[in-house]
């Protein structure tokens, strides 16, 4: 089974009844439209040739009749149609969100945001007008098409070679249509990956654009990308255009043909008017349903590719996973430590981190300082199982972190990330996202340790100013102040700064850390940082080069051990200070 079609059986199990009613309704239109032809021919050769004005208004009542029911069953047919395409795309957003969820930074960084964009919205998007067209179109085909068949038949057998002949015609040269489109709507999909990639960019980093005057150059990008999506879907929109003018030349054709042979039949005496005129429709009824089968098969290349992409992104298993056994002891409260812990990227020649071991107590600062690209973040990254290391041991608690259960890992950690990230909404709700119960009075007591509550005060909504998505309405240094005010309001046991202080100034770096040490005194405190004089008080101080601990100590025990500590001091504080 292909996976377009393991995703339509998977996510509509639960619609069945719905559509066990299209079913039902499209059957009753189909046969509806079916039977009209043969009335219509009764009252032609039944009522108009014999004068029989009263046959005619009752098969006229009757037609009408047939007619109102299959407009009922048509409208109920896409009601019920609608809905489980609907569903259909409603339970794929929720399971791809669900899924990306729980992948880590490899996967996420392995597909990219703007891929997983489209894949959530453009290509469950194209899985879902598959169903609706299914449910109101293609249902219908294969009545149509037997049912005109075996109806065409009953009128005038003699006639049927004009449709052995029209409709492997008309099948083999759309056919070969669709099978060129199929990779033009596979490239399509990646030219919309393309052109959210580069929109992505723009938006996110318009500041720095417009600094070193770029946009000339943005706009070239963004055109390049637009215009090869152009250039794709053009490609697949001419091919598309030579259906219809194939269909109505196969239509046209063949409904001269049942004329003229037909007329030929009716001067013979061996085929009446009505017949003729019940065979012309039933012959456009097959071809029409043909025609809408062509469009069906226009749409499945599409589907497919897009059903691929979803599947993908479904089908990948997370390279941190949750435990099988997830264990909620900690022999260790608050205690973290990395035994010869190493972690590489797939594909890389060398790994990131290697062999890095060290131990952090509750009430302890432990602070990281290396050149970049040492693998500080990376090393951080392991304690919160952002990924998991591929070699060696991360201990939280006095448990390996792949045997903890994920929400108790993750309620003892307060991460404060390199670059701080606000939620659209307000201060208040981006303060308690860590803590949804947390009181006002809360709020402005993280604020005030995290040196924010000055600004915050000056603002005329207060707690309630609005936040956009990204935090991009504040200073990146008000950012900062938040998400550290963020992980206060949490409380954890453990608190990991990943380079958490380098957008303040140095009089409110001093505060902030004054406050931080009385506020976090009984917790573990681990501190990614540039600027040494952010962890001159640190109890432990680790080196990191190229991905290895080379150091380890106090300030002034590193002074003496350490040239590459010693020259990094240096090259931030005269000797004066630094001693």
């Amino acid at each position: 089974m292909t996976k377009l079609g393991r995703l339509l059986v998977r996510f509509l199990r639960p619609a069945w009844p719905l559509l066990l009613a299209v079913v039902v309704f499209q059957f009753a239109q189909s046969m509806a439209s079916l039977y009209l032809p043969a009335l219509n021919a009764d009252i032609i050769d039944e009522g108009v040739a014999v004068g029989d004005t009263g046959y005619i208004l009752r098969t006229g009542a009757l037609m009408l009749g047939i007619t109102l029911v299959q407009i009922a069953c048509a409208i109920a047919a896409v009601y019920f149609g609608a809905r489980a395409a609907m569903g259909l795309g409603r339970d794929l957003r929720v399971a791809i969100f669900s899924h990306v969820g729980d992948f880590s930074q490899r996967e996420v960084d392995k597909f990219g945001a703007p891929s997983l964009l489209t894949r959530t919205t453009n290509d469950v998007q194209q899985v879902q007008m598959l169903v609706l067209m299914t449910c109101t179109m293609l249902i219908s085909t294969p009545i149509l098409s037997i049912g005109g068949i075996i109806f065409a038949l009953r009128e005038d057998a003699s006639l049927s070679w004009i449709l052995v002949v029209s409709v492997p015609v008309l099948l083999v040269a759309v056919g070969l249509i669709i099978v060129r489109m199929g990779p033009q709507f596979r490239q399509m999909q990646g030219r919309i990956d393309g052109v959210n990639r580069v929109m992505r960019e723009q938006l996110t980093g318009i500041r720095v654009v417009r600094a070193f005057v770029r946009e000339p150059v943005e706009r070239a990008r963004f055109a390049d990308a637009n215009a090869a999506l152009t250039g794709t879907a053009m490609r697949a929109g001419r091919l598309f255009a030579l259906m219809f003018p194939i269909v109505m030349l196969v239509l046209n054709v063949s409904s001269v043909a049942v004329l003229w042979f037909g007329a030929f039949r009716i001067e013979d005496g061996t085929l009446q008017v009505g017949s003729l005129t019940a065979f012309l429709s039933y012959l456009i009824q097959i071809l029409m349903a043909v025609m809408m089968a062509t469009f069906m098969a226009v749409l499945l290349p599409r589907a497919a590719v897009s059903a691929d992409r979803i599947a993908e992104v479904l089908d990948t298993v997370p390279s941190v996973g949750p435990p099988l056994h997830p264990r909620t002891d900690l022999p260790q409260p608050g205690t973290i430590e990395l035994r010869d812990a190493t972690f590489s990227y797939p594909g890389a020649e060398q790994p990131v981190l290697r062999e890095v071991s060290f131990t952090a107590r509750p009430g302890t600062t432990t602070a990281i300082i290396g050149s970049t690209g040492a693998g500080k973040t990376t090393l951080v990254g392991l304690l919160p199982r952002l990924f998991d290391a591929t070699g060696g041991t991360v201990l939280v608690g006095g448990t390996d972190v792949r045997e903890l259960d994920p929400d108790v890992l993750w309620g003892l950690i307060g991460l404060i990330p390199q670059r701080a990230y606000l939620f659209s909404g307000t201060i208040a709700s981006n303060l308690r996202y860590g803590n949804p119960d947390a009181t006002d009075a809360e709020l402005w007591t993280a604020l005030e340790i995290a040196q924010g509550k000055d600004f915050v005060e000056a603002l005329p909504e207060g707690l309630d100013a609005p936040i956009a998505q990204g935090g991009t309405n504040v200073s990146g240094g008000q950012r900062q102040r938040l998400a550290i005010a963020r992980a206060l309001v949490k409380r954890p046991g453990i608190y990991v700064f990943d380079d958490s202080f380098s957008a303040l100034d140095t009089a409110t770096d001093a505060r902030l850390r004054a406050a931080l040490a009385r506020e976090v005194s009984d917790a573990t405190v681990i501190v990614v940082a540039q600027r040494v004089s952010t962890i001159l008080e640190a109890d432990q101080i680790l080196v990191l080069d190229d991905g290895a601990i080379v150091a380890r100590g106090t300030h002034r025990e590193l002074l003496e051990s350490s040239t590459e500590y010693a020259e990094i001091v240096t090259s931030q504080l005269s000797m004066e200070d630094a001693a």
